[in-house]
């Protein structure tokens, strides 16, 4: 499927607002509500859409902990890249994955509730075997800025 500038735009009202009405969205992108539905049905079966959910406040919820993880792997072949992203992909405290270039291999965003259950899981991940040589960590102490959306009008004009 080839995006147009309407469905870049759909995909952008959509992303500030995932509970607008299809009447609503159809008068931003300027179209009618019918073909404005076909469109969105047809991008979330295209998977240009994965899904809706709410944004929360977590600092609401209670005190949370984010610590943003540089790690390097002993060895770099396709075995040892894999063996780390399965056991990392089962820590529900890790937020972000990013095999990255440069002077280490990944960076984790962890969130936790706090030093002590941080501490705790990257004790435990040093001592499996999933082959990590060395991690660097970088707490946060505070966020000004965190962006939920992407620039999607900007990144493909059309």
């Amino acid at each position: 499927m080839k995006l147009d500038r309407t469905d870049i735009n759909i995909l952008h009202e959509l992303q500030k607002n995932g509970r607008i009405t299809n009447v609503e969205l159809s008068e931003l992108v300027n179209l009618s509500p019918s073909p404005c539905l076909i469109r969105v049905k047809k991008l979330q079966a295209e998977g240009y859409i994965e899904g809706y959910s709410a944004q929360i406040d977590f600092n609401k919820l209670g005190q949370t902990l984010t610590v943003f993880t540089e790690i390097t792997l002993r060895n770099h072949r396709h075995v040892d890249f894999a063996r780390f992203l399965a056991t990392i992909e089962k820590i529900d405290q890790v937020m972000e994955c990013h095999l990255v270039s440069g002077g280490y291999d990944y960076l984790l965003k962890f969130v936790t509730t706090g030093i002590e259950e941080y501490q705790t899981i990257m004790e435990r991940l040093s001592e499996t075997e999933i082959g990590i040589d060395k991690y660097f960590s970088f707490i946060v102490l505070k966020s000004p800025l965190v962006k939920a959306r992407m620039p999607l009008t900007s990144l493909f004009q059309l």
